[in-house]
């Protein structure tokens, strides 16, 4: 007989064993209705604006997007969420509801033991091996979603006219904590879904989006905020100790990573799945030196505000004379 190999998944288990009712409990999707077997609101994937786009067929433990086309079981909607792989959607579920690789439950005191393999599974990402080239900065897309050429720069950021994956769309380029290039997230332009992609492999996990210019910056404090645009917008209004979750979840890993810095602001999304997510994360981080939560305006997100109200959010929270390279830009 073969032995299982540690970080083995039987993914047969995972499903039956978890349901996806218990899976939107974990995520505390606000605003779902039951209706007989289905709970039905808006979609937490693309967190569109209809009140009826998502349905969860709980007899089917089953769910589906009638806006984003999102659509599977709960393997399905655990990799749409965390923009992972079925194979890791399969050990977070493992993790987070105590089942051993054999698909038993077992105690929550083996929780921690649990987390160490699942960590040691995800690894890391692998530094990329080339470079996109004829990335155009200057693309009318970015300046409508208010990023300037000198940021679009920087970050590297903009149309990407060759072939493959990224074709087509606007890519930004994701950096490890040793600066090493290990991505690139492609934003779609047509309206296909998902809006955003990402190579097949890659682990959002291990990664803080800007982490590295973070750092260099020498500050004691890092921002906290969701998408790539957000830490842009962010960024340029002066404040480039900011980082991105891509996404509105905190890993092991990326908690372990914002050790840098001694205090910590979080600056999510204003709409309810922000909210809650800032209360998760914050509860988390209770036992941090220094940290403090910004609200951003309702139904608001950072890449949406300009970057004098981007500063007078932050100089509420004593963020404005932090470090020595706040940028005044308009």
């Amino acid at each position: 007989m073969i032995p299982r190999a540690e970080g083995w998944v039987d993914f047969s288990a995972v499903k039956r064993r978890v349901s996806l009712e218990a899976v939107l409990r974990h995520y505390q999707i606000p605003g779902l209705r039951r209706q007989r077997d289905q709970l039905q609101g808006r979609c937490p994937i693309h967190r569109g604006h209809r009140d009826d786009s998502f349905r969860a067929h709980l007899t089917n433990n089953v769910f589906h997007c009638f806006a984003c086309q999102a659509r599977g079981n709960v393997l399905d909607f655990v990799a749409a969420m965390e923009q992972c792989s079925i194979r890791e959607a399969a050990l977070r579920l493992q993790q987070w509801f105590g089942m051993s690789a054999a698909g038993r439950l077992y105690p929550a005191a083996a929780d921690r033991q649990n987390q160490k393999l699942v960590r040691k599974e995800e690894g890391s990402n692998p530094p990329l091996r080339f470079a996109l080239t004829g990335v155009e900065t200057n693309h009318p897309y970015l300046a409508q979603r208010g990023i300037d050429p000198a940021t679009a720069a920087e970050f590297g950021v903009g149309f990407y006219p060759g072939p493959g994956l990224m074709s087509g769309c606007i890519v930004i380029p994701i950096y490890n904590p040793h600066g090493q290039l290990v991505a690139y997230a492609g934003r779609a332009l047509d309206g296909q879904s998902p809006k955003y992609k990402v190579p097949a492999g890659f682990r959002k996990t291990p990664e803080l989006f800007n982490l590295q210019r973070a750092v260099a910056t020498g500050s004691k404090t890092v921002i906290v905020v969701e998408g790539y645009f957000d830490c842009m917008r962010v960024h340029q209004a002066g404040f480039p100790w900011v980082v991105a979750l891509m996404g509105s979840s905190l890993s092991v890993q990326q908690a372990a990573l914002l050790g840098h810095f001694p205090g910590v602001v979080l600056m999510l999304d204003g709409d309810m799945a922000g909210r809650t997510a800032s209360q998760a994360i914050a509860a988390r981080l209770s036992g941090w030196r220094s940290l403090q939560v910004v609200r951003v305006p309702d139904d608001s997100q950072p890449d949406q505000l300009s970057s004098s109200a981007i500063r007078r959010l932050l100089a509420a929270v004593g963020c404005l004379n932090e470090g020595a390279m706040v940028k005044q830009k308009p």
